[in-house]
């Protein structure tokens, strides 16, 4: 078993390399935070709720020889709803579409049942080189971590898959991130960069504003409403008659529960909870857009949208 933990040599001619890797592993194995970190900004939504990505987030990491392009997709699951069950078709149709997969496995938590699950699906494809990558290194000293490294070797030959390499990362420490994206670029195929140097994902401004007040409304409800919150923007629009050195960008969201009884929950005491959401999320997306905004939300109820085919579409699923 080979564990990387300093840099490989750079070959000496200068190829210029482009391609897409994306991490995967089962919900809340730290994959949205490490695309965040190799990018440097955020652009997938993070929480310590599972099941929060719901949308193939793109960041871009660029380099003078290199693009890697990071596909952040939803944690595959067992599915209970037909959201879950479209969920896992949009993971696996990415794993095939992919130059390298990163198998994220937190050092804190036991292999266990879910952490199997993917495992024997990413056996079955067999082409795509795959890098085992030990997250969370941060919350384990090094007993554990060691135990955990050997662990997913085993896991791989347990399964007939070879991995290309096994990383121990830490992304909210800044550990071996860098290395990460040594390892991935050389798996990746020659080629001109495929995104222009500025761009940090291609995921449309809406759909990043939607998630950002997506994951600030998730933030303080924890278990009682995991997955019943949709966002859709419904307009971004620059106001009118602003002076050109103060612009203000007007947006209008909605916040799409499952059922009446939910919205209280949503709101908040004297309408406090929906408050926070709207200050929070707000700085958020000034960050992301370089602008002021103004942010108008209203919570409304869409009927067991997870589990109608009709409403999953108008809420973008």
């Amino acid at each position: 078993m080979s564990v990387r933990t300093q840099s490989s040599e750079q070959p000496a001619e200068a190829v210029h390399r482009a391609g897409f890797a994306c991490f995967v592993g089962r919900p809340n194995a730290g994959k949205s935070t490490l695309t965040n970190a190799l990018v440097g900004q955020k652009v997938a939504i993070t929480s310590n709720r599972p099941q929060t990505t719901r949308h193939t987030v793109r960041g871009i990491v660029h380099r003078e020889d290199a693009q890697l392009i990071l596909v952040d997709t939803p944690g595959l699951h067992k599915p209970r709803t037909l959201l879950g069950e479209r969920l896992n078709d949009v993971v696996r149709t990415t794993w095939a579409e992919v130059d390298a997969i990163g198998f994220c496995i937190p050092a804190d938590q036991k292999i266990g049942p879910g952490d199997r699950f993917i495992a024997k699906e990413l056996a079955g494809i067999k082409k795509t080189p795959k890098i085992a990558i030990v997250t969370k290194t941060d919350l384990v000293d090094g007993k554990a971590l060691a135990e955990q490294l050997i662990a997913v070797d085993q896991l791989g030959q347990e399964l007939g898959i070879t991995w290309a390499e096994i990383v121990p990362v830490s992304a909210t420490a800044n550990k071996q991130v860098d290395l990460l994206a040594d390892l991935l670029i050389p798996l990746m195929p020659e080629g001109p960069a495929l995104y222009p140097e500025g761009d940090l994902t291609d995921e449309p401004e809406q759909v990043m504003v939607a998630e950002l007040i997506r994951e600030a409304a998730l933030e303080g409800v924890r278990d009682e409403l995991p997955h019943s919150i949709a966002v859709v923007v419904e307009e971004m629009l620059p106001r009118e008659d602003r002076p050109a050195d103060k612009p203000l960008l007007d947006i209008h969201a909605n916040l799409f529960i499952e059922r009446p009884s939910q919205k209280g929950i949503v709101i908040g005491p004297k309408g406090k909870r929906l408050k926070d959401v709207g200050i929070k999320s707000r700085k958020q997306i000034e960050a992301l857009l370089g602008t002021p905004v103004f942010l108008d939300l209203h919570v409304k109820v869409a009927k067991d949208w997870q589990r109608d085919p009709k409403q999953l579409r108008r809420l973008g699923f």
